[in-house]
Formats: C-alpha cells, structure tokens, sequence
C-alpha cells in the first residue's frame, strides 16, 4: 500500500546479484551444511567499542555517518581486520530507512531514537510512505563498495522488525513497557495493523536493496518483541515480521533474532528465517530440542567479555558444548558488543572458536 508518491529517482546505480561464497563457514552454516569450523561473528561489530570506530565517527551524528557510504565501509570492515570474523554486518541502524521516507526521528546519544511526531491516528500511518531504492542510494553504494573490499567474507545486511519500528513511532522513543504500543494493539487492532504492514513493507525493501546490491545473508532484529506474550506475538507481530522476511525469500539466508525471546523460539522461527537467533538466556541445547535440526546462531552472554579471559573461554566453551546439539551453529554473543567491551578480549573469543573447531 502507498501513503504518498515516491521520489523520482536521479542517482540510478548498477546493482549485482551477490556474488556466491562457497567456501563461507558462516554461509555453509547458515544453509544447515557442515562449515569448516564453526563460524563467528558478533551483533553489533561495527562500531561500539572499537577505538577505530570512534576516531572514525569523530565529528558525525549516527545518521549522518550511516548515509556516509565511504565511512559506512570503513565501519563495517573494522572488526573484520582487527578479528577476523567470518562475516562482516552492514553499519547502519534500523532507524535509518525511517528517516529516509521523512520521519523526523533522531538518534539521541544515550537515549536512542526519538520521533518528533508520535504515530497514533490514522493520518500519522499515512506518514508511512514506501521505501524507494533511490531513498537509501547510500546504502546501495556503500554495499558495493564492502562487497569489493571484503572478497570471500560475506555481508550481512539487516533491518528491523516491524514490531520494533512501530514500538519507537507510536511511543515516540525507547520504551520499558511498551504500554502506548500495547494499548493501541488492543484497542486499534486496524490501526496496528495498517502502520505494521507498512512498517514491513519498508524494512522488507530496505533488506532487499542490500540483498540486491551484494550482501550475501541478512538478519532481522526484533529488539523489543521479547515484551510480547506469546500469543500477542503470534496476533500482532509475526505476520509483519513474515511479510519483511519474504521479500528476500529464496535471494540469500536469513536469519531472525529478539531480545528476551526464549518463550517465541517456536513462534519466530515460522517466519520462515533460516537460521533462529537465541539470546543469552537460554542455553542453545535446550533451543535445539525445540527446534530440531535448525541452524541457531549465538548465544554468549556479552557481559562474559568484560570477565577475566579463563572466564571468558570458560564460557565460550559451554557456548560451544550446548552448540552441538543444533542443526549448525554460528557463534555470537547472546545480544550486541557493549561499549565498554576489550577488543582484545573479543579477539580472543574469535582466536579460541577457529581453534578448537577448526581442522
């Protein structure tokens, strides 16, 4: 559905389809394939603690860097030099493709996103316009200039969900209880709806104009669905986070993740996503048993990073152990890097997989 007319596009650029990694542990696992070793990466990579990152964003807003294609390829390939991970995730926030349509939202140092205008009336879902490719030509560009520099390191590209997105318009920020988002589920079931399908129908292109551009896998992140019940979630968010989901369907592997979703492992994983993401706060044997023969990425607690190093491999290692039991496993931290994470002690976590896993 179309709110508004979309922008006329003056800066067409050619797109390539991704190129194939064949020899990729994180896209052999990712496929449910044996990878080579078991595949790491961390949310959150690009960026946060890195010292690099902040000398590089000296003098920019968030917005304002992610629209920066020459820095958002810095960024992104940060973490790739410095630990060598196996995949790369696109720098960039999930608020990003919002602004781009005309929200006026701002990304506040140490609070988060805050929209100028709450959504909560029908004329405010009319604000909701479609995302055109030549809306977010940066990332377009961007994208292909990762794509040339990583070489047989896949890019994981992302967006948020669509439950996510609505949480941050209709509160008008971060939220604990989501009670404003909650209360309007219940009250304006029409209205939910109308702004989450156009939420979905944005963050579903957003992945789309990555995918076309040269990112290799994906990832949905639904940061706030963790505060649905089950039955909410499967009510009023999982057929958006579906619809997001399909627009790259068959393109390249997805992958789903929340915060605080040990009780939606059954329910997120019928979005269709290839690879189920788990939080820190349930260990991935048990999510396996639920999820028979799925590829499950994570789940490190990432506090265990700011712990003495024999802690850490302590750690890392029942990560690994209760890791077996899925279908494949791609290790991660339970949710993003903290600011005040050591790079070296992510390194060592890096070192330690490909150690011990590999041939």
């Amino acid at each position: 559905m179309r709110a508004g007319p979309r922008p006329a596009c003056q800066d067409e650029r050619v797109r390539t389809d991704p190129a194939p990694k064949t020899t990729s542990p994180f896209l052999a696992a990712c496929r449910g394939a044996e990878p080579e070793r078991v595949p790491v990466w961390f949310m959150r990579q690009a960026g946060r603690s890195l010292p690099e990152y902040r000398k590089a964003r000296e003098g920019t807003t968030m917005l304002e860097a992610c629209r920066t294609p020459e820095l958002v390829c810095e960024i992104t390939l940060q973490p790739v030099r410095r630990y060598g991970v196996d995949a790369a995730v696109f720098f960039s926030d999930i608020v990003v493709p919002l602004a781009a349509i005309g929200v006026d939202i701002e990304i506040v140092p140490g609070v988060g996103p805050v929209v100028a205008e709450p959504f909560r009336t029908e004329s405010d879902a009319d604000r909701l316009r479609n995302l055109d490719p030549c809306d977010v030509g940066y990332v377009t560009e961007a994208t292909g200039l990762l794509t040339k520099e990583l070489g047989d390191t896949p890019l994981i590209g992302f967006a948020g969900a669509p439950f996510t997105l609505a949480s941050y318009l209709i509160e008008g920020g971060p939220s604990r209880d989501h009670a404003k988002t909650k209360a309007l589920m219940r009250s304006r079931p029409d209205l939910w709806h109308a702004i989450a399908s156009r939420l979905a129908a944005i963050c579903g292109e957003f992945l789309r104009v990555q995918v076309e551009a040269g990112a290799s896998a994906v990832q949905l992140f639904d940061s706030w669905a963790g505060a649905l019940s089950e039955a909410d979630y499967r009510r009023y968010a999982l057929p958006h986070s579906t619809a997001a989901l399909m627009s790259v369907a068959d393109a390249v592997p997805r992958i789903h993740f929340g915060v605080g979703t040990g009780h939606l492992l059954e329910a997120m994983a019928e979005t269709g996503a290839e690879v189920s993401g788990v939080d820190f706060r349930i260990p991935l044997d048990q999510a396996a048993a639920r999820l028979p023969g799925k590829p499950l990425q994570g789940n490190l607690d990432p506090t265990a990073i700011l712990a003495d190093p024999a802690a850490l491999l302590a750690e890392t290692d029942e990560v690994l152990r209760a890791g077996r039991a899925a279908g494949t496993h791609i290790f991660n931290l339970g949710h993003g890097v903290l600011p005040d994470s050591d790079p070296d002690q992510l390194a060592r976590v890096v070192d330690h997989v490909h150690e011990v896993t590999g041939p």
